[in-house]
Order: structure tokens, then C-alpha cells, then sequence
């Protein structure tokens, strides 16, 4: 059964190490906006992770992907709501492999935060799609993956523009 209240909410996260993860403590407790709160950790990880070489930062995001399809999907199980607002997992990975060609450069991880967010609100083909009919762990972690590389994608787009204007 889902959690009545955000109090009872706060307790089960607390009683439980997969929703420590799930949740990427404290973010995903965030009465306000716990999606971006979580994407905000995600830039954090990629700004940590700029000096590492793109394959190793690449199999970082792959390995974060690989633990929140196990990860959310059991924390979702155990609330007893598919893809809980508090589960941000999902965006932390995501946002962590949209940001990634920013480098270490702060405009540059806004704007890919900025795009990140936008894709993963409005959810356009197939992100909503995928939302829709895929359930589980890897229906959470999922659409945010396909969000990162569109986000990533015109990040990139606008690196160039801009490279090319400047």
C-alpha cells in the first residue's frame, strides 16, 4: 500500500537502503520539485567526473543506468506506486550523461541541466511513449536515458553554433 502522507513516506525511505538510492538521499525527499533536485546531483556527479576520459565516464553512466533499472524497480515495488515522484535515480543518471559534453564548464552544465529538465517534463516521441508502456525499473529509468540524449544532442548542437558565431 502507498504511503498516506509525505511524514509516513519519510519514514519508509528511512527504514530501507534501496530507497536511500532510489530516493539519492535527501533529493528525492525534496517537498518541491524532487525530479530536479535529483537532476541537480546529477550535474554534480559529471562536474566530479570532467577530468575522467569520456569512455570511463560513459561506463559510469552505464553502470549508474544498469543499478537504477534493479533499484527503482524495487523501491517502486515496495511503495506500492510505479515511478514515484521521489524516485530520482533516474535523473541523477540522466542528468549525469546530459551534461556530460559541458565538461567542466558552468554555463554549459546549466544549459545542459536546462535541457535535460525540459525533455524530461515535456516528454516528447518516445519519451512519453515509453513512460506509458514500460513499467518496472527499466520504464523508470528508461525515458530519462532517451531525455539525456536528446539533451545531450542539442547541447552539443548548441556548442557548436555558439563555437562557430564566437
Amino acid at each position: 500500500m502507498p504511503p498516506a502522507n509525505h511524514g509516513e513516506l519519510v519514514r519508509a525511505v528511512l527504514r530501507d537502503p534501496i530507497h536511500w538510492l532510489a530516493f539519492a538521499i535527501p533529493a528525492g525527499l525534496s517537498p518541491l520539485a524532487p525530479g530536479t533536485v535529483g537532476s541537480i546531483w546529477g550535474v554534480a556527479a559529471a562536474f566530479a567526473a570532467a577530468d575522467l576520459t569520456l569512455p570511463t565516464q560513459l561506463v559510469i553512466g552505464s553502470i549508474g543506468f544498469v543499478i537504477g533499472i534493479w533499484i527503482c524497480g524495487i523501491s517502486s515495488r515496495r511503495l506500492g506506486v510505479h515511478d514515484h515522484g521521489g524516485i530520482v535515480w533516474d535523473e541523477v543518471v540522466g542528468c549525469y550523461l546530459a551534461v556530460l559534453p559541458a565538461g567542466a564548464d558552468p554555463l554549459w552544465l546549466a544549459v545542459g541541466f536546462g535541457l535535460f529538465r525540459l525533455f524530461d517534463i515535456v516528454k516528447p516521441r518516445p519519451i512519453r511513449d515509453l513512460d506509458h508502456r514500460l513499467h518496472g525499473g527499466l520504464g523508470i529509468m528508461l525515458d530519462d536515458i532517451i531525455a539525456a540524449l536528446y539533451g545531450a544532442l542539442l547541447l552539443i548542437a548548441l556548442q557548436r553554433l555558439a563555437g562557430a558565431v564566437f
